[in-house]
């Protein structure tokens, strides 16, 4: 696997065979990434005597963990963005400088955010959510998972820069080695050694670690065009790495917010009686909800270094046709996901409970959650494409505008009509946003199209 032929030529090969070619591995990547919550929630549900309650207390550390590997998408994004484009321009001594500032920033970062979440824990357990019942699983979770920061970021942020130099198998492969690991030792930690919800976050935590290595020895051997050097950070490149991955970072870390809003308005409005039950119930539909985004996010995210590489080389017309292939196969996806979210969301929810309230509250809010899962199709697409381009502050206007209006209709809407109407928030702000997305992106488009040279002015270079 370590010799893996790069056969990917993102300036010359056929776009709908590229494409797919990138996309699918990454795509596949990230399905099998989200196994790695989804797998721990099922398990953890499914605990003898405090399996729901269990549940409860993982949704409730589901906001900060995403606010944690959201400092992982950060350098990761922006760094194999402009990685990328300085590919495209045959620039490799500054590609390589840029691969070895990005490791040292996470390493930097991994770190500190190991202590600093460690130290805050307690405080922001109880922010976002955490009930008396559901505070002690939460807090356990939480800081076992803490403790392998350093395994999260690494693995996460590395791994785009193997996809980056054409290598989509080999970062599909890291992602399946944890999630792999993580399904054989949940079982083993949970109901074996007796470790609980706790075990459940070791596992993760073992898994992460299996997957840092791997990325470590791809990046740091022969098979790579550009290998990993250990280097100092230049503060002036990971300035500008950091503006290029901000708007994936707030994307990714505001919705941290949404779920801090979403829990807080459950417990609110659903009370003593109902709090707990639709937080356990928002977990199980946010799980699902996953099945369907990380895989588009993989697809477009995939699609990124190709589009980034040709905006180096300056050829928009094939920048076109690689957006219009992606928006295609994620238009497939959704519209599949669409009927199957029609049909059999009960097949899914009976793996985390045998609770029948439970039960009907999830399906129902599952099907709520996907009405507008295909117009999503446009957003994702767009904002992605947008930020791989250099137009980050536009991707981040588009992105923050989707979460505003989510935000604004979860603080709103329960007020209301009460505590389940909270759940119309994400079809509503999916909705609207992929209108506002996608006009916004043809008018810039067309723009670079007319005038390659007006987006050379504003983006980066």
């Amino acid at each position: 696997m370590m010799k893996q032929k790069q056969n990917n030529d993102f300036g010359k090969d056929p776009i709908p065979s590229l494409v797919l070619r990138v996309s699918i591995p990454v795509m596949f990547a990230q399905f099998v990434n989200v196994l790695y919550s989804i797998v721990d929630r099922i398990y953890i549900g499914n605990i003898p005597l405090v399996g729901d309650v269990s549940l409860a207390g993982a949704g409730v550390c589901s906001p900060i963990i995403s606010l944690l590997s959201s400092f992982g998408t950060l350098v990761g994004i922006g760094g194999s963005i402009l990685f990328s484009m300085r590919m495209g321009q045959n620039d490799k001594q500054q590609a390589r400088k840029i691969l070895g500032t990005c490791f040292s920033v996470l390493l930097i970062f991994s770190a500190v955010l190991t202590v600093l979440f460690l130290f805050l824990k307690g405080y922001l357990l109880n922010w976002f959510g955490a009930s008396d019942a559901t505070y002690p699983y939460a807090n356990t979770y939480l800081t076992i998972y803490t403790c392998g920061t350093f395994f999260a970021l690494l693995s996460l942020g590395m791994n785009y820069f193997i996809s980056s130099q054409g290598f989509p198998i080999l970062g599909m492969a890291t992602t399946l080695i944890g999630a792999i690991l993580n399904i054989l030792l949940d079982p083993l930690f949970i109901f074996v050694f007796h470790m609980g919800i706790g075990g459940a976050a070791a596992a993760t935590v073992l898994a992460q670690m299996a997957s840092c290595i791997f990325v470590l020895t791809v990046l740091f051997g022969r098979s790579m065009p550009i290998r990993l050097h250990l280097m100092a950070p230049d503060w002036l490149l990971v300035k500008r790495i950091v503006l290029l991955g901000l708007s994936p970072f707030l994307i990714l870390a505001s919705d941290s917010l949404i779920l801090i809003a979403m829990n807080t308005a459950l417990q609110h409005y659903g009370g003593p009686a109902l709090g707990d039950k639709l937080i356990t119930s928002s977990t199980i539909m946010q799980s699902y909800l996953m099945l369907i985004t990380s895989p588009m996010l993989g697809i477009t995210g995939g699609s990124q270094p190709i589009i980034s590489y040709n905006y180096g080389a300056n050829k928009p017309e094939r920048i076109r046709r690689i957006i219009l292939c992606v928006l295609l196969l994620c238009l497939s996806f959704t519209s599949v996901m669409f009927l199957i979210s029609r049909i059999l969301p009960g097949a899914f929810v009976k793996i985390f409970t045998s609770d029948p309230d439970l039960a009907q509250m999830a399906i129902r809010g599952i099907r709520i959650f996907t009405l507008m899962i295909i117009p999503l199709s446009f957003q994702y697409v767009f904002v992605d494409s947008l930020t791989a381009l250099g137009l980050t502050k536009l991707a981040l206007f588009l992105s923050l505008f989707r979460k505003s209006i989510y935000f604004a209709s979860v603080c709103l809407l329960p007020s209301m009509f009460g505590a389940f109407s909270a759940f119309y928030a994400e079809p509503l702000a999916d909705g609207i946003s992929a209108i506002v997305s996608t006009l916004s992106y043809l008018y810039i488009y067309n723009r670079y199209l007319k005038q390659p040279g007006w987006l050379m002015k504003i983006g980066p270079r």
